[in-house]
């Protein structure tokens, strides 16, 4: 992991305030919306993923008010205790569809922060409990409303049930589909997009 500090632009001991300000400047820079159906698109979501990665770990793992964690030339990634470490290394268990491993290293932390919780919904995911799912990764945005990350799948499965809700309707159907039949095929396109290249969940 890079020095979290240059990857926000800000000096270290930054304070709080300066965090989140640096944090939500780059975010709208390099926010999705602004890279559609641009070459470079895929160097932006590269970019934002390491911006949270940054802000995740200053906010949760530095004091950030004396800047007491130094970087230096011989920190180049994080240490496999830390938190972000270990929940960096759940999320690539479960892309990878080794959720027993993600799980059981979860089950390990013992501080249910909103990582916990965002890391549990994508295991929920994962083993098709949609509802479960659902819940947690609503949690994890409820306790960090400003991680993207977050936000963006929960605003994703939100939109995947209300388009599946509304086709639905137009076909007679007056209950709308299941959470869990909708999630279905969300979980469906996200494989099938992977196997073209892309990729509609991230770390799922």
């Amino acid at each position: 992991m890079r020095n979290p500090y240059e990857v926000l632009g800000i000096k270290e001991g930054a304070s709080e305030d300066e965090i989140k300000k640096a944090y939500r400047e780059l975010v709208k820079k390099y926010h999705p919306d602004q890279y559609m159906d641009n070459p470079l698109s895929s160097l932006a979501e590269d970019k934002l993923r390491e911006i949270n990665q940054a802000y995740d770990y200053l906010m949760k793992n530095t004091n950030v008010s004396r800047g007491s964690k130094q970087w230096g030339g011989n920190q180049g990634g994080a240490s496999s205790h830390d938190a972000g470490g270990l929940y960096s290394q759940i999320k690539s268990y479960i892309q990878s569809g080794n959720v027993g491993a993600a799980e059981d290293m979860l089950e390990k932390i013992t501080d249910r922060t909103a990582p916990w919780y965002y890391c549990k919904g994508l295991i929920f995911l994962r083993k098709g409990w949609y509802d479960e799912a659902y819940s947690h990764i609503q949690t994890a945005v409820n306790m960090d409303p400003s991680n993207f990350e977050y936000r963006d799948t929960l605003n994703r499965l939100n939109t995947a049930n209300n388009s599946y809700r509304g086709t639905a309707y137009r076909r007679g159907y007056g209950s709308g589909p299941s959470f869990c039949d909708m999630c279905t095929c969300l979980w469906c396109s996200d494989s099938m997009c992977e196997c073209c290249g892309g990729d509609i969940i991230e770390c799922c």
